[in-house]
């Protein structure tokens, strides 16, 4: 795999997990209403569920790769067309609306079910698997490890980077809050998400595999 590839990968990984969205809303939800730990465990279950699209992309892409480059094609150009969709909806999305319930701080907090929870939310999502789809081949090279494990590989990257900085979210979710609440912010992180899932769109449509 070419270095630049992964530095890219991670680096569209990185501003993904930062910009506010579904998952990391949520991980700042449960953090700031249940506790750092509650939302350090959701977190590790959303990250884990990344390994089962990746595997899922992994193994579909490349067979679909081996048979029929015109179909591949297609589902390149779909992918970018996905990604299109998913810049406009960021451009239709509202600020959320964060409502902080009073928790018994003494509550005891079941490690598990929370990463089950987590876990769950992410692998039922068919919309992580669409996206995996679109994300993954731009980042792939056609020289070197087989591209199955390319994929792997760069799934794993994703999960840890994820995990990390959705975990950073749930140990600073008292001091992020005041920004997420924050129009002006709210504003800025939505023209980053449309400009970070355009040129994604953009990039896989100039892709040559």
């Amino acid at each position: 795999m070419e270095l630049q590839l992964i530095l890219s990968f991670l680096g569209a990984s990185i501003l993904l997990s930062l910009i506010p969205g579904p998952d990391n809303i949520f991980v700042l939800t449960e953090s700031l209403t249940k506790g750092q730990k509650n939302g350090i465990a959701i977190s590790t279950g959303l990250s884990i569920g990344v390994l089962i699209h990746t595997l899922a992309a992994a193994t579909g892409l490349s067979i679909i790769i081996q048979k029929s480059a015109f179909i591949f094609s297609l589902i390149k150009y779909l992918g970018a067309a996905y990604l299109f969709f998913l810049a406009y909806q960021a451009y239709k999305e509202k600020k959320p609306l964060i409502h902080i319930e009073t928790e018994n701080p003494n509550q005891q907090i079941q490690i598990l079910p929370l990463i089950k929870k987590g876990f769950l939310m992410n692998v039922l999502n068919p919309k992580v698997s669409l996206f995996f789809i679109a994300f993954l081949p731009q980042f792939i090279s056609t020289k070197g490890v087989n591209m199955t494990i390319q994929m792997i590989i760069l799934g794993v990257i994703f999960m840890l980077q994820s995990w990390i900085i959705f975990s950073l979210i749930a140990m600073s979710s008292g001091k992020l809050n005041k920004y997420v609440q924050n129009i002006k912010f709210w504003k800025i992180t939505q023209w980053g998400k449309i400009g970070v899932l355009t040129t994604l769109g953009l990039a896989l449509m100039l892709t040559e595999k």
